[in-house]
């Protein structure tokens, strides 16, 4: 039987230290487990999700358009774990900037994103989706040194809860019509993670977060049966190959029990 105890056990065998778990039922009123809810890890790139979700309601309420340009500005600028097309003075969309944002975790795209939105703006709209715990204060760096970011107001924050929390709202959305935010999702680039220990005909629309001290991924698990799970991981490990098979085996046991007599 799954249940948060051995769930625990799970993320404790894999070595997944300092492990923060999410595990929810998306259709079953009830089924919802939590290993060490408390935690509060730096999220990284974890962060993006609520700044796209952001970034959809607001063209949805008119406030923006998908196909809205903006220039890419060297403000803007860090590294990325692969190649990124905005260079200063690259005219893209905001729809083109969330979904690199979301598919290919392009830090670029995301500072753009949060000088365009505002700090306040998607904290305040994360609020109103509520997740009490989420706030965007500052830009991504994908390297040190840190970015230079005048209007830095502390360190972003988006534990494991509110990243599951959000993870329902998406998948609400998404079962009413097509969304661009869980279709960038589906295309993820990054899969050594969780994605790793899944099966075939299981599909995973996820982001992952990850810096020298954080590694994290989380998204909407959906099997072959049509049941759905929130499934949110958020550890304290660097990242490394090493570890990303952590994640991959622990994923593997646990969507081994979700095929037994006691899963959702």
């Amino acid at each position: 039987m799954l249940d948060e105890t051995v769930l625990f056990r799970l993320g404790a065998d894999h070595g997944l230290a300092e492990a923060s778990i999410v595990l929810d039922a998306l259709d079953v009123p009830g089924f919802s487990l939590r290993v060490a809810p408390e935690r509060r890890h730096y999220p990284a790139s974890m962060i993006k999700l609520p700044i796209a979700m952001v970034l959809a309601a607001l063209c949805e309420a008119g406030a923006y358009r998908l196909d809205d340009p903006v220039e890419v500005t060297a403000a803007a600028m860090t590294a990325n774990d692969a190649p990124s097309p905005f260079v200063p003075g690259y005219k893209a969309e905001l729809g083109e900037l969330g979904r690199a944002m979301l598919s290919d975790s392009d830090n670029v795209a995301t500072n753009l994103l949060i000088d365009v939105l505002g700090r306040d703006t998607i904290t305040a709209a994360c609020a109103a989706f509520g997740l009490r715990e989420t706030a965007v204060c500052r830009k991504l760096s994908g390297s040190l040194p840190l970015i230079d970011d005048p209007a830095a107001t502390g360190r972003n924050a988006h534990p494991a809860t509110d990243a599951a929390a959000l993870l329902h709202l998406l998948a609400r959305q998404a079962a009413r019509g097509r969304s661009w935010v869980y279709d960038a999702l589906l295309a993820q680039r990054w899969n050594a993670k969780l994605s790793a220990g899944l099966r075939p005909g299981d599909t995973f629309a996820h982001k992952t977060g990850d810096t020298d001290d954080v590694s994290h991924d989380g998204g909407i698990l959906v099997l072959p049966d049509g049941r759905r799970f929130a499934f949110v991981v958020y550890t304290a490990l660097p990242a490394t190959p090493e570890n990303d098979a952590r994640f991959a085996a622990f994923a593997r046991d646990v969507r081994s029990l979700l095929e037994g007599p006691h899963a959702a």
